[in-house]
């Protein structure tokens, strides 16, 4: 009972970090949100290699419900809200590519623009991090990211992330073509860094003993 409690008092909330909070994804809510933020044609052009069309939030939502249907158990979508005011400012979604090799792909984004460059894109990833290494027991976490989003990149390396390759010339854009960066964390390099990890050193430890 004893080491039940000390577990217990030592569990963190696996969706918040310190800045955000992960939660639910509503296609009805994000429809709207996509909508609006799609209207910025740098966020848009950040996260997308395709110059898709502008869409209205009725057609938005069709589509969102679709993918919501199609979507797999190793797919896991996220709505990232602000723990200060419980604000809606963008979207997460893992992807788990294969259940052998415990390996996932991530995709962020931020569509507040006033909450760029200020840490909550760290924070996020940080807490899908501690979900995808301490919660699903993956074993490396991936992403791809454009070469002119050097902010992006430094947000990505402050959360462990190594440059892995580039796909040169992968899209175009304003007349000229763009490298896509492929980044990557193992669970180790994760443990490493020691972010979040408290409770898993600890339980290692004291299974060693």
């Amino acid at each position: 009972m004893a080491a039940d409690a000390k577990w217990r008092s030592k569990m963190k909330d696996v969706f918040t970090g310190k800045l955000v909070r992960l939660s639910a994804f509503d296609p009805a809510e994000m429809s709207k949100a996509y909508t609006r933020w799609n209207l910025n044609s740098e966020y848009f052009r950040l996260l997308s290699s395709s110059a898709r069309p502008l869409k209205s939030a009725k057609s938005e939502a069709k589509w969102l419900e679709e993918e919501v249907a199609k979507m797999s158990l190793a797919s896991y979508f996220f709505s990232i809200r602000t723990l200060a005011e419980d604000k809606l400012i963008g979207d997460l979604g893992l992807d788990v590519v294969g259940w052998a090799g415990r390996d996932a792909f991530v995709g962020l984004g931020i569509g507040e623009t006033e909450y760029w460059g200020k840490g909550y894109g760290t924070d996020v990833m940080n807490v899908l991090l501690r979900f995808a290494f301490t919660e699903l027991n993956l074993r490396r976490v991936s992403l791809s990211v454009f070469e002119y989003n050097p902010r992006a990149i430094r947000s990505y390396e402050k959360s462990g992330f190594r440059h892995e390759g580039h796909v040169r010339n992968a899209l175009n854009r304003e007349g000229r073509r763009w490298d896509a960066v492929y980044m990557g964390i193992l669970r180790e390099e994760w443990l490493g860094l020691g972010t979040d990890t408290d409770i898993v050193l600890d339980r290692d430890h004291e299974h060693r003993n």
